[in-house]
């Protein structure tokens, strides 16, 4: 193959929406869509320590792959946490910002990142783009580059290029077929399925009703009644700011195949919401808010509810965000998803290297215990 022309794109307005969702393929989060709204909201700009330099490989005029590329200046929004990292630079009198980031702003969600034009020599392209990207590094004088939650091929390949892999553990609900939430509960052990019932019905008894409206059919009223109450509630846990109303609005009127609202109302008045992302085979919870505390009504919103939908769509996963080891007395079951690094700082690399083998061993011994601990019913 011919080498391709390298271009840093900045913004995201200068490439073509298909030529670019051609790459992305299915996946929504990596979407020309999704990633414009980003920037066009103003939630990932250079204000916000999110300044786009996107890898983007060309032969003549046809992009031939891309990489998902923010120079940061802070660690807010990756949900792969790395600030013990930069409090060791800090301490040592070194600089760990600006570093490099691969990743899409505050979405916690396993995907392509090294991604690959249809009919191109897949292999060469994710190569040079891995290989590109390492070299900006080096040449931009940052402290490292971070690649995080790629799916296990990307993985490889920057594990095969000298970046450090790093594990950590999610929570994912799977459906092997249930017919109904009933189907489901019976498939739980007494315990777990005593309080899902539980809390159910503290929710049911506060008077609250619950609707799921699809991006087609949700309004600009219910999207920004959404945001309000995602900004409400950041605001009362002290969260740095990410989402705004406009992102909102813009992957709802953009990609409104791929949205799912879950409204929940208590005497006529709309008090909490839960965004989900849908496809064809996975549906991705992604942030939800409230302006009324009810017991368990968190629990409904973001995780019952989706649950319903998935059964009745027959969707196999339901990936409920990142952490969160409550979700495993709610029918989730952990998978161990990854991030991978690169420190300029050569003994920095050494120490993170041995920490990371350490992490890795006790991610693996967390696992097992996890699944040892199965909401499940156990078959002999």
């Amino acid at each position: 193959m011919n080498v391709p022309t390298l271009k840093i794109i900045e913004n995201l307005a200068d490439i073509n929406a298909a030529d670019w969702d051609a790459l992305a393929g299915k996946d929504p989060f990596v979407s020309h869509a999704y990633l414009y709204a980003l920037q066009e909201s103003g939630c990932a700009t250079a204000q916000f320590g999110w300044k786009a330099q996107f890898i983007t490989l060309w032969h003549e005029a046809r992009l031939l792959g891309a990489l998902p590329l923010y120079l940061k200046m802070n660690s807010y929004g990756e949900h792969v946490f790395d600030f013990a990292w930069a409090d060791a630079y800090r301490r040592h009198g070194l600089r760990y910002y600006p570093k490099l980031v691969c990743t899409v702003p505050f979405t916690p969600v396993t995907g392509k990142r090294l991604l690959v034009a249809p009919g191109s020599k897949g292999e060469e392209v994710r190569a040079l783009l891995l290989s590109f990207a390492l070299q900006f590094a080096k040449e931009s004088g940052v402290s490292s580059l971070h690649c995080l939650f790629p799916d296990e091929a990307d993985a490889l390949s920057m594990q095969q290029q000298g970046m450090m892999l790093r594990q950590d553990v999610q929570f994912h609900w799977q459906n092997p077929g249930y017919r109904n939430f009933d189907d489901f509960l019976a498939a739980l052990s007494r315990d777990k399925r005593k309080r899902i019932k539980q809390e159910r019905r503290k929710v049911n008894e506060a008077g609250i009703e619950f609707q799921c409206i699809t991006g087609d059919d949700a309004t600009a009223e219910q999207w920004a009644f959404f945001a309000s109450c995602y900004a409400h509630t950041r605001q009362i846990h002290h969260s740095p700011p990410a989402l705004n109303d406009d992102f909102f609005q813009r992957i709802g009127a953009a990609m409104p195949q791929h949205t799912l609202l879950v409204i929940a109302t208590r005497e006529g008045r709309m008090i909490a919401s839960a965004l989900n992302i849908v496809t064809e085979n996975v549906l991705y919870g992604r942030s939800w808010g409230t302006f009324e505390f009810h017991s368990g009504l968190h629990f409904e919103a973001c995780y019952y509810q989706a649950i319903e939908f998935c059964i009745a769509h027959n969707i196999k996963t339901f990936e409920g965000g990142a952490q969160g080891e409550h979700k495993l007395a709610r029918g989730f079951l952990p998978v161990t998803t990854h991030s991978a690094h690169w420190l300029a700082h050569a003994e920095f690399s050494r120490a993170v290297e041995n920490y990371l083998h350490q992490e890795t061993s006790a991610i693996s011994e967390y696992v097992d215990e996890l699944n040892d601990r199965s909401p499940f019913k156990q078959h002999s």
